[in-house]
């Protein structure tokens, strides 16, 4: 059976590809063609679009994820995908409300994450597998009731499925069906890994470009706390910005409710906080 290591730019899954070798490793980078989310250097530009194999102008994650994949992929090798833009993803037609507004993502409804990650990667597999793999999951000890939470939905056989779209009705209308695609592994839970053991190991390994206040994951992503989301629009304004017109472009949707991202950027907090000041949990839950 084929193995697959999902890489998000994260500590964890950074360290099961080092760590746990795979015939496969797979990045998904979400990617903006706003120029408010533009990576500064063309230069890095090309050499990512070049690994998409499309046109790459930036993303709505920190650009710090871009120097991570580039030093982890100078030791292994990476294949890098990428699905729709975000903001063509949001802006579709398939999402337009009654008042010609378009729906966003929020934690009732996380269709970023299928959108930008799971169809992308599935995609993938389509066309370099079509058959069912071991997937890594970067799940750490301690973190078990997320990793059985994703085990109880699996089938009999102990596989995943994915509802996609496998024909056409014969009045023309997409015709949905379930593919079991991956077996779900959790390599740290099953050695006993912790998140402190995983920081250890990259406080002893610093070729990796993790820096200081790095968290993977949407700038914006709407699962993080208002605090922590008014100090990424401190330290990346401009992408913040870009989820703060999103809203107001399709208001009165939001992304947290009732609170908008503008309110959460003009928000004057009492205290200056550090990303010291944040644990983990803040980080949102895409990545690992």
């Amino acid at each position: 059976m084929n193995t697959v290591n999902s890489l998000s730019g994260g500590k964890s899954s950074s360290y099961i590809a080092l760590n746990y070798p795979a015939k496969y490793n797979v990045f998904c980078l979400v990617r903006s063609n706003d120029k408010l989310c533009e990576y500064p250097d063309p230069k890095v530009r090309q050499i990512v679009s070049d690994l998409l194999g499309c046109e790459w102008r930036g993303t709505t994650e920190q650009d710090n994820i871009i120097k991570i994949m580039l030093d982890l992929s100078e030791q292994i090798d990476i294949d890098w995908i990428t699905g729709e833009p975000f903001e063509d993803i949001i802006n579709g037609d398939w999402n337009r409300g009654k008042d010609g507004s378009h729906y966003l993502p929020n934690v009732m409804v996380r269709y970023c994450t299928t959108h930008l990650k799971m169809k992308p990667i599935f995609e993938w597999w389509q066309k370099e597998l079509n058959e069912i793999c071991e997937m890594r999951i970067g799940f750490r000890k301690g973190e078990e009731k997320r990793a059985e939470r994703m085990k109880a939905k699996l089938t009999e056989n102990g596989t995943e499925e994915i509802k996609i779209v496998i024909g056409k009705h014969d009045n023309g209308n997409n015709k949905w069906g379930l593919v079991e695609w991956r077996i779900p592994k959790f390599p740290l839970i099953e050695d006993g890994l912790k998140a402190i053991d995983i920081e250890n190991y990259w406080n002893n390994n610093k070729w990796v470009g993790f820096e200081k206040g790095y968290y993977n994951n949407c700038v914006g992503c709407f699962h993080r706390s208002p605090l922590f989301l008014n100090k990424m629009s401190q330290e990346h304004k401009n992408k913040m910005e870009w989820f703060a017109r999103m809203e107001e472009q399709n208001a009165p949707n939001t992304f947290k409710k009732d609170l908008t991202y503008r309110q959460i950027m003009n928000w004057n907090t009492q205290t200056e906080l550090s990303f010291e000041d944040f644990s983990e949990c803040d980080s949102g839950y895409c990545g690992l």
